[in-house]
């Protein structure tokens, strides 16, 4: 009896003990679940950041990302322009599968459907609190917006918890702030109006009223002016609810901050959508003149400043080391998108896409391959890594980090990839460019023959159409010099045969010359 009795005793010890080592279910699951943080950078070319190549900018801040996790050499975005890249990232779905995914106005209604899967609705319906601060570009309310009321449907509809963006570029009307579907400081007496076709009676314009600009238009931005930069689109009143432009960026960056530390508790994704380097480039006069390239290079140097102090804030709050963080860009990068800002003059031996043709608005490499980092302090390895990846798999490879599953588009899960334990990438990849489609396979890249003109001289860029098909060994040929369609006709015809499997034969069908602007 004694016995059985001091074996209860024991038993019931080592029950009370693991019981008490063992987490509750619920701090497991927070365990499970890191905070997710995407900043996503505007018109960044891959040749713009020191850790991939530049030697005339240093940017030590991202660099720091780069060197701690993972420097992707094959990192896409899924277009050579910000609209389709964003919907491509936020919804797992090729942009080309949406006729209306291209560059919007921003009186454009809302591009993503409510019903439709997204990154930000997926976290949120696991546990995570969601947020987008910065631009948003894809579209908002029906069509038919009153700035004056409440603006929906938008980010809120699609997934976020809480918005705070700005309607489409920094160079496009409305120049407001939108916070969860309201403009910031809105003045009810002196209300907006926005229009794309006409402008308002008696207001100024960089036509009618040159002597008010303070940043010269080279092409298309020619209408509104706000803060004496001509803008794309008309406007009227709302002069209270304004933004700054040179302020716009610490602007964002409080905001970050601020929801950083009121979301630390719980797993939270944040969308921080940085509108640098796009044009107007407008530094705060604390990095005029660091770059000695001009307000491109400045605000590259800002937005690492304001990279760096964002990190910060995690490592401050107590959550760096569990958060992932994915840097990439919307597209490669553009001198001259549309004024005259020493760009090009002040751009020494600075080569925005690095070694890679083309640049924004192209088909060629320069337009989608951009920098790619994934970092996760004591989670990630520090590498590099030749695999292909793309912001189409985030949603997919996400889903799969918090335990669920995403397989209803075009999204695949590479999370290993992401994570480093697996060098094995995508192996087919569509990319896209003002409409226009092309197939990565492996070292190759198949691009069909478009009409249009293949040089564009409003920005400057060699775009890829010819009427003739293209075949290059990007292993072999970064530059993309050597066209091997001719030359190598078998792996010509396999490229095809298999771009229109995933794609479609109708895939020139509503291709259209695109505008620069």
């Amino acid at each position: 009896m004694k016995k059985i009795i001091g074996t209860l005793f024991l038993l019931t010890i080592l029950s009370c003990n693991s019981s008490k080592n063992k987490p509750k279910e619920e701090n497991l699951n927070e365990i499970k679940k890191p905070n997710i943080v995407i900043i996503y950078l505007d018109d960044l070319g891959y040749g713009d950041l020191s850790s991939y190549g530049a030697t005339e900018l240093q940017t030590p801040n991202i660099d720091a990302l780069a060197n701690g996790g993972i420097k992707f050499t094959n990192g896409y975005a899924t277009s050579a322009t910000c609209t389709p890249s964003r919907y491509g990232m936020l919804t797992g779905m090729y942009p080309w599968r949406n006729k209306n995914a291209k560059i919007l106005p921003g009186t454009a209604p809302l591009l993503i459907k409510t019903e439709q899967q997204t990154l930000p609705k997926l976290l949120k319906n696991n546990g995570y609190q969601t947020a987008i601060v910065g631009k948003w570009h894809l579209g908002l309310g029906t069509g038919v917006v009153d700035w004056n009321q409440h603006i929906s449907p938008g980010p809120n509809e699609v997934g976020f918890d809480e918005a705070y963006i700005m309607a489409a570029t920094q160079d496009r009307v409305p120049t407001v702030y939108i916070n969860n579907g309201n403009v910031v400081g809105l003045d009810k007496n002196d209300p907006i109006e926005v229009n794309y076709f006409e402008n308002f009676e008696g207001e100024p314009t960089a036509i009618s009223n040159p002597e008010m600009v303070t940043m010269k238009w080279h092409h298309g931005h020619n209408q509104s002016i706000v803060n004496g930069i001509p803008r794309i689109g008309y406007m009227k009143g709302g002069k209270a609810a304004k933004w700054i432009d040179t302020d716009m960026a610490d602007h964002f960056l409080e905001k970050t901050q601020q929801y950083v530390k009121s979301h630390k508790e719980k797993p939270f994704f944040l969308y921080y959508a940085l509108q640098q380097p796009h044009v107007p480039r407008t530094p705060h006069p604390r990095f005029v003149g660091k770059s000695g390239m001009g307000p491109r290079g400045d605000v590259i140097l800002q937005a690492d400043w304001i990279i760096g102090e964002f990190i910060k804030t995690l490592k401050d709050e107590g959550i760096l080391e569990n958060t992932l963080v994915i840097f990439t860009s919307d597209n490669g990068g553009v001198l001259n998108d549309g004024y005259y800002d020493d760009a090009i003059e002040k751009i020494g031996k600075h080569k925005p896409n690095g070694e890679f043709k083309g640049g924004k608005y192209s088909i060629f490499e320069g337009g989608t391959r951009v920098p790619f980092i994934t970092y996760w302090k004591g989670k990630i390895a520090p590498q590099v890594s030749d695999a292909i990846v793309c912001q189409i798999d985030l949603l997919a490879s996400i889903a799969q980090l918090i335990g669920t599953k995403e397989t209803s588009t075009d999204s695949e899960n590479i999370l290993d990839v992401f994570l480093g334990t697996s060098q094995k990438g995508r192996d087919h990849l569509i990319i896209e460019a003002t409409g226009k489609t092309a197939l990565r396979s492996g070292d190759w890249l198949y691009i069909p023959a478009y009409e249009g003109k293949n040089f564009r001289e409003e920005v400057g860029i060699e775009v890829g159409n010819f009427p003739y098909e293209q075949l290059y060994n990007l292993n072999d040929d970064r530059k993309q010099q050597y066209n091997l369609a001719n030359s190598n006709p078998e792996k010509r015809i396999e490229m095809k045969q298999l771009f229109e499997k995933l794609r479609g034969k109708d895939y020139t069908v509503g291709v259209k010359e695109v505008t620069f602007e």
